[in-house]
């Protein structure tokens, strides 16, 4: 059973950021373009903040990959922060008042710090340029199965898209990748940056909701038997993992609650071909008992407005233990159309994950055919016994 793991190291304004990705298999051609597309996308976004215009993300690959292929070793990713130059050798000032929504406060709780600088520098979302990088190497692996992930805003504030149920997925992908808020409506979009700039001129920020999707995922990734390996879960605690993420749902999974059950869950048809089991919904996102079933797989997020506001919030400052107000650092205004590029990446790295546990091998040359002979939902890959039986278990 393969593992596919990564790790993230690096400041947000340190020299910058390093991931090592474990796990994919020898062979997989990687589009170096696709990657600098990808990283490219995580820095757009209205409402984004001033960083955003120092950098620009590009990844540099020194281990685990060879004349344009995958070698099986871990591949070791290296992302510069430009804004390391204004910082190397500038004095700091001590950081004393935690903001509150930041892990300022809770970092010195846990670490023992003496400078709140400490907290905010790992804290700090420039984190998820390396997970953006490491997610755009396993959408990678993922396409070569035919499985593609897209993700736009259906919420900025109190703004909400009305997408018709009838809009395609890909068309969802398309239009959003057409504006600077990734709502696939435009008149919603428009709506969303006006949100934004009233909530720029007010110097405060705000949340909203984004969905990523995943299709052509197989049935059977997953499993219902060990808690650990419920590929739903594991996916809402990946995605919940992104900052400012505080809720996390699968389908329409809050929705569903204010239904009864017969019109909650997705009924089984047989197709005119006698054999391909299929819905006519997908209320439950992909999943039953934490195993795909081979429809969409859609998982939405909830992202709080970004915690450092220009407004001041009152605090304590820690050296005088007196109360005190915050000290603004630069960040973004809004971060929705943002973090669902973040999303995606951490969909794919689960993703990703589940498919090399489910078909094993260490080269692309042994995964293919075993991803062709993936078991499917028809009738002649389902043989029943159909015949009575008992437990018998030893205890017995």
């Amino acid at each position: 059973m393969n593992r596919l793991r990564f790790l993230t190291a690096g400041e947000s304004h340190g020299p910058g950021l390093t991931a090592i990705l474990e796990g994919i298999p020898a062979g997989l051609l990687l589009d170096r373009a696709e990657l600098d597309r990808q990283m490219a996308r995580r820095q757009v976004g209205y409402g984004s903040g001033g960083r955003m215009k120092i950098e620009q993300d590009a990844v540099r690959l020194s281990s685990g990959y060879v004349n344009g292929c995958t070698t099986g070793a871990p591949i070791a990713l290296h992302i510069a922060n430009l804004d390391y130059a204004k910082w190397r050798d500038r004095p700091i000032s001590p950081m004393t008042t935690p903001r509150p929504g930041h892990a300022d406060l809770t970092g010195a709780v846990k670490y023992g710090y003496r400078e709140l600088r400490l907290s905010l520098e790992r804290a700090s979302a420039r984190e998820t340029a390396a997970r953006v990088a490491v997610g755009a190497i396993c959408q990678q692996l993922l396409a070569h199965f035919g499985i593609a992930i897209g993700s736009y805003v259906v919420s900025i504030g109190a703004i909400d898209a009305a997408i018709p149920p009838g809009m395609s997925y890909a068309d969802r992908f398309a239009a959003a990748e057409t504006n600077d808020v990734r709502c696939p409506l435009p008149d919603a979009a428009a709506a969303m940056q006006a949100a934004i700039w009233d909530v720029m001129q007010a110097r405060d920020t705000i949340g909203g909701v984004f969905e990523v999707v995943a299709l052509g995922a197989p049935p059977g990734l997953g499993s219902h038997v060990h808690w650990d390996r419920r590929l739903d879960g594991l996916l809402m605690g990946a995605v919940g993992s992104i900052h400012a993420i505080k809720g996390v749902e699968i389908g329409s999974a809050f929705a569903n609650t204010h239904q009864p059950g017969s019109q909650v869950h997705d009924e089984i048809f047989l197709a005119d071909d006698g054999q391909q089991l299929y819905r006519q919904t997908n209320r439950a996102g992909g999943f039953e008992g934490g195993i795909t079933t081979g429809e969409p797989i859609i998982v939405r997020a909830a992202m709080k407005p970004i915690s450092t506001v220009l407004n001041p919030r009152r605090s304590v400052n820690l050296a005088s233990g007196l109360p005190d107000v915050t000290t603004y650092e630069r960040s973004d205004f809004c971060a929705v159309p943002r973090a669902a590029v973040v999303g995606e990446a951490m969909v794919a790295i689960t993703l990703a994950d589940a498919l090399l546990q489910k078909l094993g091998g260490d080269s692309l040359a042994e995964i293919t055919p075993r991803f062709a002979a993936l078991r499917q939902t028809r009738l002649d890959h389902l043989p029943m016994d159909n015949q009575p039986w008992q437990f018998h278990y030893d205890a017995d």
